[in-house]
């Protein structure tokens, strides 16, 4: 965000908490400048620790804002713990009332700390256990238009449960202040610590539990409970809980083929309850339901499936923790050579991974995909070593062999699944790992893999059957055209052939993701849409008209409003509007008692298009978008 904004957001949410000068704002709006990094973070220690201790509460409180929010971006939640703890000291110290939206803000960085516990043994259990009885303790409730009440509930003063200490019981006094999210915590840590009855109390508990606007994305929720449900070995209940997604289509549409409907369109397999969209599905539901629908006798489905998700996965930096997913099932499917093919592309990825969770998964995938793939007979194959030197893309120095990786990779697989214990006090996690290495493949024979010509450089190329895990050919993915021109997606692919810098032809979606490609950005295309994320926006590309030649491009900014400030959104569009070209802005109600604040810009092109021009285009929907955003975003 360029320097102007931060302090524009940053003096706006001081003014929100104390209303008093802040000496260190414009100190705080200038580290904004600095790169990510150490530098950054330690600037703005500094700033918050001087500002504590001039009296300038906002700026303490903006500073360790924006110090979680670097963490966060550099993928160091187990680093949230301490300015969470010291944010909630300063906003109990002030008035409640100019602090109730920050602190209802708070409760979604106390969530990404709790949640780092799971991802890293790094974190202490003392600390996981304070942070989510204080996130308990605080719950939303009525009497803040933001979902925050300042007191603390009963829950809070209640003992831990009676077997872990992950929490009082469910159905004890003061349960009623449970929301779904203290509900979710509660579930997964006494699951991760291997406590499957008090995690199942906990999983009850969590379905009907009150929403709390903290909860993360709704549109997720169904995949965190299939994988808690698979873990148990409950496989059809893993299996119907990702239903919805897995028997709708693999490619939603958020608007509609006008470009009219708003965000959240329901009944497309992207859409949370409550029409909340979801930029990660369907594929993280897909990837999910890999092993459910394989132990279910689906192997079909299940093959494509894997198909469609692992062509967004495998290119996706946040993607990296369901990559094990698709290494057990072409492992346990009979797919060893695709398996050891994903494998060999994946491995660098291994040496900077989202945390030790996944990296712990994915390394005990991969050796149970070795060890499968040594007994057929392929343990002669050379792959790339699991670590590759710096300044190389991608290869390890010496290629080994297939059951020399797997004992490798074994081998860390328990060593992560060990330090885990250590710090939980419990073998769970190591059993877990063990239990995973001696699986054995599902009877049957093998299902053939629908084809899948995308090629490495992310161009979806000719995607056939398997765009749709129900079967839909080409058309039926992307509302294509009949005649293949001005079709979209893979129709209007294959009817054409490439076109040259300057030579004009009809717009296509090859044509967008082509344009995109050209860029370096990471894309994913959902049924006629192609959608990607820049930073606090996310635009998607689609054709619309009766002929399919205008391009719409969509903007949704990733921040949303409570439904209580809708003046202040239709304030915000109005003004945007009459000081700004594009994109054009409004305001959605997606019915989850939250605004999407969206853009639009649209640009005719029934003379057709040449593919430098359409760089133009896409650039400058790009660039426009991500301003829109980011002013939302620097909203107080």
């Amino acid at each position: 965000m360029p320097a102007r904004r931060r302090r524009r957001a940053a003096r706006g949410r001081g003014a929100a908490v104390t209303g008093q000068p802040r000496p260190w704002a414009d100190r705080l709006a200038a580290a904004g400048d600095l790169p990510d990094g150490e530098e950054r973070a330690a600037e703005l220690d500094r700033i918050a620790s001087a500002a504590d201790a001039a009296g300038d509460l906002a700026t303490g409180v903006d500073a360790r804002f924006a110090l979680m929010d670097l963490h966060l971006r550099r993928g160091e939640r187990w680093r949230l713990f301490e300015p969470v703890r010291r944010c909630r000291e300063l906003l109990d110290a002030a008035s409640p009332d100019a602090t109730a939206e920050r602190a209802a803000e708070l409760r979604r960085y106390q969530r990404f700390a709790v949640e780092a516990a799971f991802g890293t043994p790094r974190v202490g259990l003392g600390q996981t256990r304070a942070a989510l009885d204080d996130l308990a303790g605080f719950a939303p409730g009525p009497t803040d238009v933001a979902g925050f009440a300042p007191e603390p509930t009963d829950l809070a003063r209640q003992t831990p449960g009676p077997t872990d200490g992950t929490g009082p019981a469910p159905g004890g006094a003061g349960d009623a202040a449970v929301t779904d999210l203290v509900a979710e915590l509660r579930c997964r840590l006494a699951d991760h610590l291997g406590d499957e009855p008090e995690a199942r109390r906990w999983y009850d508990r969590w379905r009907t539990a009150p929403a709390d606007p903290a909860a993360g994305c709704p549109g997720c929720a169904p995949s965190r409970r299939a994988d808690l449900l698979a873990g148990w070995g409950d496989w059809a209940a893993a299996l119907a809980e990702l239903r919805p997604v897995v028997d709708g289509p693999t490619a939603a549409t958020p608007a509609g083929a006008d470009g009219a409907a708003g965000a959240g369109t329901a009944g497309d397999g992207t859409a949370g309850p409550g029409g909340a969209y979801c930029t990660d599905q369907p594929e993280r539901a897909l990837a999910g339901a890999l092993l459910p629908l394989l132990r279910a006798g689906e192997p079909e489905r299940a093959g494509r499936a894997h198909v469609t998700a692992y062509r967004r996965h495998r290119r996706e930096r946040t993607a990296f923790g369901q990559l094990a997913a698709h290494l057990r099932f072409c492992a346990l499917g009979g797919h060893l050579d695709r398996g050891l093919d994903i494998l060999a592309e994946q491995l660098p990825r291994l040496d900077r991974p989202s945390d030790d969770l996944a990296a712990m998964e994915f390394a005990a995938a991969g050796a149970l995909l070795c060890a499968l793939a040594a007994e057929a007979g392929r343990g002669d194959r050379r792959m790339p070593g699991p670590a590759a030197p710096a300044g190389r893309a991608g290869r390890a120095a010496d290629d080994i062999d297939v059951a020399r990786l797997g004992g490798l990779l074994a081998e860390l697989a328990t060593g992560l699944a060990g330090s885990f214990d250590a710090r939980n006090g419990t073998g769970h996690q190591s059993g877990r790992i063990a239990a995973l290495l001696a699986e054995r493949p599902v009877a049957g024979p093998v299902t053939p893999l629908p084809a899948d010509d995308a090629p490495d450089d992310g161009d979806p190329g000719r995607e056939g059957d398997d765009g749709d895990p129900d079967g839909g050919g080409a058309d039926d993915a992307t509302g294509g055209d009949p005649d293949g021109e001005g079709g979209g997606g893979p129709a209007g692919r294959e009817a054409g052939r490439r076109l040259a810098g300057d030579e004009v032809g009809a717009l296509t979606v090859a044509l967008v993701t082509e344009a995109l490609d050209r860029r370096g950005d990471a894309w994913t295309l959902r049924g006629p849409a192609v959608v990607g994320r820049w930073g606090p926006a996310v635009i998607e590309f689609r054709q619309a008209g009766e002929r399919g030649d205008i391009l719409h491009a969509r903007v949704l900014a990733v921040r949303r409003l409570p439904a209580a400030r809708r003046a202040e959104a239709y304030a915000f569009c109005n003004v945007w509007n009459h000081d700004r070209l594009l994109p054009k802005a409004y305001a959605h109600d997606d019915g989850s008692g939250e605004l999407v604040l969206a853009g639009d810009v649209s640009t005719d092109l029934a003379h057709g298009v040449a593919p430098t021009q359409l760089d133009v285009l896409v650039t400058a929907a790009v660039a426009t978008g991500v301003a829109y955003a980011e002013a939302v975003a620097a909203l107080p």
